[in-house]
């Protein structure tokens, strides 16, 4: 079993913030592989379903982004999971719009959602799926730029985006990160 993870703020409001691309993706990932419906457990919403035979349990934390450690751990611990076998989806700032990067362990790079959760699990050596939203350009404007909803003229590359990860994920379920990345860069192009 794999824990993915989709880190987002579950206001209704916050739906469609930069902030919010996991919960975008994972809600994506989970629709086109006939997930199960999404119920409340461990602090969060929860969906199962397979991927290329391995069965994938699905989580947006509900703690908000600040806190989602709080509800991965009880995930991991229940089901015995070791860091390997989680996944996180996050937007990550230093990428640019589009662009997907995966790897195992590293820093938080400030980003919350991963400190808190290096905190409850005691360890950063989880799968990141680090998908970029770009730089404001200045640190003064970090806060309203991932905060902020992503403008109409983002919805065709966000769109295809979500849609390419959905479709390469069997290849990141199989341990292939690479050909995942290069997948889905390819659906993009």
């Amino acid at each position: 079993m794999k824990l993915w993870v989709g880190l987002g703020n579950p206001e209704p409001g916050m739906a469609r913030n930069r902030h919010n691309v996991g919960f975008m993706a994972i809600d994506r990932i989970a629709h086109r592989h006939g997930f199960s419906p999404w119920r409340q457990r461990f602090k969060g919403v929860v969906a199962e379903g397979q991927i290329g035979g391995e069965r994938i349990l699905a989580l947006k934390p509900l703690t908000y982004m600040n806190a989602s450690g709080e509800s991965v751990q009880p995930a991991a611990a229940f089901f015995k999971l070791a860091p390997e076998d989680i996944t996180v989806f996050y937007d990550e700032l230093d990428l640019a719009p589009g662009k997907v990067r995966v790897k195992r362990g590293g820093g938080a790079a400030g980003h919350n959602g991963l400190r808190s959760m290096d905190r409850q699990l005691g360890t950063p050596d989880y799968w990141r799926v680090r998908i970029g939203i770009g730089h404001p350009g200045d640190k003064a404007r970090v806060l309203g730029h991932v905060l902020g909803n992503f403008p109409a003229a983002d919805e065709d590359w966000l769109v295809a985006l979500l849609d390419s990860l959905a479709e390469a994920a069997p290849l990141l379920v199989a341990g292939q990160p690479e050909a995942f990345m290069s997948k889905v860069a390819l659906l993009m192009a």
